[in-house]
C-alpha cells in the first residue's frame, strides 16, 4: 500500500503549527513536509523554504517526496488583508491555483482547503447561517475565498481532483499570537489576561461572532480528511459550526479566573467586517456526511486556553 507524502504549505501560521504535528503522528516524521516563507528551526521533522506563489518551486517539492496530499494553509486574514487588498487578492488567489495545478498535474489525490465565514455578507440570515447562503462578503480575505470555494468545486468536477474544504469560524488557540484577522481579539484577550494587562476590544461589547477552539479546528480537518469520498456531498467548503460569544461574555468568563481583569471597547474598522458576518452558523451538512460534532464550549475552551498560557509563560520566564 502507497504510504501518504503530505505536504503543508503555510506551516509556520496559527493553524499549521498545530496541524503539522497532529499530521505527524497521524502520518510519521519522514511523511510530512511543512513549508513556508522562513525556516522554523523549532520544527522537529521535514521542513523547506517555499514561496507558494512560485508555481515551479512547488511542483519541485511535489515531485522529489511524491507528495500525495496537500493541506494548503497560505493566506492573508481578513482585517489585515484591508491594508493592501490588491496584494491579498494575488497571494490568496495565485498560492491556491499553483496548488490546484501542480496537484491535477502530479496526480495529488487530495487538497484541502481553509475558507472562513467570512465568504457570508450582510444579506444573509445570521441566525443558523445555512449551508447554501448568498455568498457577497465585504473583504477581499472574504472574496477570494469565495472564489477559491468555485475553483475548488470546478477542478473536482472537471478534473476529478478531490479538493475538501471547510470555512472556518474564528480559530482559538494557545500556540501562536492572534494572526491579523477580525476574529482575533479572542486570542489577544487571553494574552491580556495571563499577562494582567488591561484589554481594548476593537469590537463592540455585545457583537457576537462564530469561534472554534484549535483542538475541535484539527479533530474537523483531520476527519473531513478521512472521509470517504462518497459521503463528501459539499464540494464548495463545508459550514463548520463550534460556539458563539461576544467580547463581553469571554471577559466574564476569563474574569472568573482573573477577576481584576479589565476591558474596554474601541470599536474600529473591524467593527463593520464583524457587523457583516453571521452570529451563529447551521452546520448540518457536516454532521451529517462525516459525523462532525464540536467538544469544547466556552467554558471549556476558557479553562484550557488560561491553563495552557499560563503554562507556556511559566516556561518562558
Amino acid at each position: 500500500m502507497l504510504q501518504e507524502k503530505i505536504l503543508i504549505t503555510g506551516a509556520g501560521g496559527q493553524l499549521g503549527l498545530v496541524l503539522r504535528e497532529w499530521l505527524q503522528e497521524k502520518w510519521g516524521f519522514d511523511n510530512v513536509i511543512a513549508t513556508d516563507l522562513k525556516f522554523d528551526a523549532n520544527f522537529n521533522g521535514h521542513f523547506e523554504i517555499l514561496d507558494a506563489t512560485d508555481f515551479e518551486a512547488m511542483q519541485k517539492l511535489v515531485v522529489k517526496y511524491k507528495v500525495t496530499e496537500i493541506y494548503h494553509l497560505v493566506a492573508v486574514l481578513s482585517a489585515k488583508g484591508e491594508t493592501y487588498p490588491l496584494n491579498t487578492w494575488d497571494i490568496n488567489m495565485k498560492t491556491f491555483f499553483n496548488v490546484l495545478e501542480v496537484s491535477r498535474l502530479q496526480n495529488v489525490k487530495k487538497v484541502f482547503y481553509p475558507s472562513s465565514i467570512a465568504v457570508f455578507g450582510p444579506n444573509v440570515q445570521r441566525l443558523k447561517t445555512p449551508q447554501f447562503s448568498n455568498l457577497t462578503p465585504t473583504t477581499v480575505y472574504g472574496m477570494s475565498k469565495v472564489a477559491g470555494e468555485n475553483w475548488a468545486n470546478y477542478y473536482f468536477e472537471k478534473y476529478g481532483l478531490d479538493v475538501r474544504s471547510l470555512r472556518y469560524p474564528g480559530v482559538i488557540g494557545y500556540q501562536s499570537l492572534p494572526g491579523g484577522g477580525t476574529t482575533d481579539y479572542a486570542v489577544d484577550m487571553f494574552h491580556k489576561a495571563i499577562k494582567s494587562e488591561d484589554f481594548e476590544c476593537f469590537l463592540d461589547a455585545d457583537t457576537i461572532l462564530p469561534m472554534i477552539y484549535m483542538d475541535d479546528v484539527i479533530d474537523a480537518t483531520i476527519n473531513l480528511m478521512d472521509a470517504p469520498g462518497q459521503n463528501i456531498s459539499v464540494r464548495t467548503s463545508y459550514n463548520l459550526a463550534g460556539l458563539s460569544f461576544s467580547p463581553k461574555e469571554l471577559a466574564t468568563a476569563i474574569q472568573k479566573f482573573y477577576p481584576n481583569f479589565s476591558i474596554s471597547y474601541k470599536p474600529d474598522f473591524r467593527q463593520k467586517i464583524a457587523d457583516s458576518w453571521p452570529l451563529t452558523i447551521d452546520d448540518n451538512e457536516a454532521r451529517l456526511d462525516w459525523g462532525w460534532k464540536p467538544k469544547f464550549g466556552l467554558e471549556e475552551m476558557t479553562k484550557v486556553m488560561i491553563d495552557n498560557l499560563k503554562l507556556k509563560q511559566f516556561v518562558n520566564n
